[in-house]
């Protein structure tokens, strides 16, 4: 007789796991405790564990797409329910391509974004950087294909990678005048690791010096070999900027989607990825989603991370009202108690349990009140320079706070007060008065009202539009902190033999260099009689045979104007030595 199927989520309490198999929960706690596993009837056990027990029970059991009561998804969750639901068997519905352009900084990703859905983004950014993430749709010969845009400098690197992850298709564009580089390298790492479907757009081929041969080569190199050289990547060659072999590439994407078959169910409850979030003074909390499978509408009350609410407005790309997303349709979302985490997913609250409940419970299981000083090391007994940071868009803080936590923080760490996406109000500089924190604003402004507050309390608030100054100036402010330290190095040593001229707080003297040698530069001295230690000066002077010198070496006999209030005399000792300010590190 074959083995019942069963279907289990990922996570089943004992209770429930019973009732699938329609047996009594003594049965299955008796079966646990078997396999060495204590556990209550109120707790959850995950799927691999149940399966187990239901393969001994003579039940065999495959894991249910549906989502558990208590379950809150991780993207790397989502993508596996996505990757479950295609070989499910269900009937599922054809979707768009999700792609990803991807690449160094510089090389043009943002150009040929903007010819592509010919909108003007690209002037846009502060110091010609993309910044933040979004999703835009384009149609081609009938077909809806979704392109996500990602930062390419090095700043963004957990933004890139979850552009990757994301993806159904990679677009990997290189200059043709400036070759694979570092950003590049990094990101073909990430489409190796996650097997993502990939295209290469070789661009700038209208520069005089453009080496489209030198780029393929440096490509194969790193095993991203073209099909014109025998592989099975297909290769684009563009001019992002003259609008130049852009309707090939939409053809070859569009052949790599036909091919990879994207498919997923329309009918389910929406899951999607929060792309970005910001806070609209007059809409509240805005979140900018794509969404893998299902379909979200409004109405719905979701959850999102740590946050929740009702879609009460939605927009697609173009800020037109829309009721419904669908299945790799990018959509803002307008409704949510506060701005979402970027990579957060979004999902429909299960009925039986209210969305309010949910995000409360997984409030507390993440990281508890973000309010809280904590610094990004956990290194007691050094200072520490509380910061609270204001963001335009979740997508900066992330990127901030990456950036901020490779600086070495074994001598001065960084405390984050706070971090939110908006502009610096009145309880920002309340916080920042409380906590000795300065405040740091990026592509925000401040609130006249909070500039006055800021006045009167003597909170810095700083603003930048460019990530690297915002950075500069916390690293130049750890420096600060730190104290000086002073390099002593010894230099000689002089036995001093008579006493030619006595004044005030000078003397000079004639001696003999014993260790060492004397130098006149910068020298400082000890002057010891024996043993002890009787008084210190600076050497003002050096003479050999009566001509100043720079120094005296080892068994020479020189003169010595020393600066000091001590009264040396014949048979003292001077230990001679240099001090110089250390440069400060972190």
């Amino acid at each position: 007789m074959s083995e019942k199927i069963i279907h289990i989520t990922p996570t089943v309490t004992v209770k429930k796991f019973a009732e699938i198999l329609e047996m009594p929960a003594t049965a299955v706690i008796t079966e646990l405790m078997k396999n060495g596993i204590m556990a209550t009837i109120n707790e959850e056990i995950d799927f691999d564990t149940a399966s187990i027990i239901a393969e001994d029970l003579g039940f065999h059991a495959e894991e249910d797409l549906e989502i558990g009561d208590d379950e809150m998804l991780t993207i790397e969750k989502l993508l596996d329910i996505c990757s479950k639901e295609k070989t499910s068997g269900e009937k599922l519905d054809a979707r768009p391509p999700i792609v990803t352009i991807l690449g160094h900084v510089d090389h043009g990703k943002t150009t040929l974004l903007d010819t592509i859905r010919k909108a003007s983004v690209a002037s846009g950014e502060s110091g010609g950087i993309t910044q933040h993430i979004s999703a835009y749709q384009v149609k081609k010969r009938g077909k809806v294909l979704t392109f996500i845009d990602t930062p390419g400098h090095e700043a963004f690197s957990a933004m890139r990678e979850r552009g990757v992850s994301i993806a159904d298709i990679a677009i990997l564009v290189v200059a043709a005048d400036d070759g694979v580089r570092p950003q590049t390298r990094e990101v073909i790492t990430y489409l190796k690791e996650k097997g993502i479907p990939t295209l290469v757009a070789i661009n700038k081929i209208d520069k005089p010096n453009a080496n489209t041969a030198r780029v393929k080569q440096e490509l194969a190199e790193l095993e991203i070999v073209i099909e014109e050289w025998g592989g099975k990547v297909m290769c684009n060659e563009i001019s992002a900027k003259n609008n130049i072999g852009i309707t090939d590439l939409l053809e070859s994407i569009i052949l790599l989607a036909e091919v990879e078959d994207f498919k997923a169910n329309e009918k389910r409850d929406g899951l999607a990825v929060v792309l970005e979030s910001h806070k609209d003074d007059q809409k509240g909390p805005v979140a900018t989603v794509v969404v893998k499978t299902g379909t979200l509408k409004v109405g719905q009350d979701i959850n999102v991370g740590k946050t929740y609410g009702r879609i009460r407005h939605m927009a697609d790309y173009r800020g037109n009202t829309i009721e419904k997303a669908t299945p790799s349709m990018p959509a803002t979302i307008f409704g949510l108690l506060d701005t979402a985490e970027t990579n957060d997913i979004v999902q429909v609250a299960n009925a039986k349990r209210s969305a309010r409940l949910k995000s409360r419970e997984m409030a507390i299981r993440l990281a508890g009140d973000k309010k809280t000083v904590k610094s990004i090391t956990d290194n007691d007994g050094v200072p520490k320079y509380n910061i609270i940071i204001k963001s335009d868009v979740q997508g900066s803080i992330e990127a901030i706070q990456q950036i901020l936590d490779t600086i070495p923080q074994t001598k001065v760490a960084i405390s984050f007060i706070d971090t939110g996406v908006g502009n610096v109000t009145e309880s920002d500089i309340k916080m920042a008065q409380s906590s000795e924190a300065t405040i740091y604003g990026f592509n925000v402004t401040t609130s006249p009202v909070a500039k006055r507050m800021a006045e009167d309390a003597k909170v810095t608030v700083l603003n930048y539009k460019v990530i690297y100054e915002l950075v500069d100036h916390i690293k130049n402010t750890l420096l600060s902190m730190l104290p000086d330290e002073i390099e002593r190095t010894d230099v000689g040593e002089l036995e001093v033999l008579g006493i030619f001229r006595t004044e005030k707080k000078q003397m000079i003297v004639g001696g003999r260099v014993k260790k060492g040698k004397a130098v006149a530069k910068d020298a400082k001295i000890d002057v010891y009689r024996g043993e002890n230690l009787i008084g210190t000066g600076k050497l003002a002077n050096l003479q050999h045979n009566k001509v100043n010198v720079d120094e005296v070496k080892r068994d020479q006999e020189c003169g010595i104007t020393f600066d000091g209030e001590t009264k040396i005399k014949a048979g003292d000792t001077f230990k001679m030595y240099t001090e110089i300010l250390k440069e400060k590190a972190l």
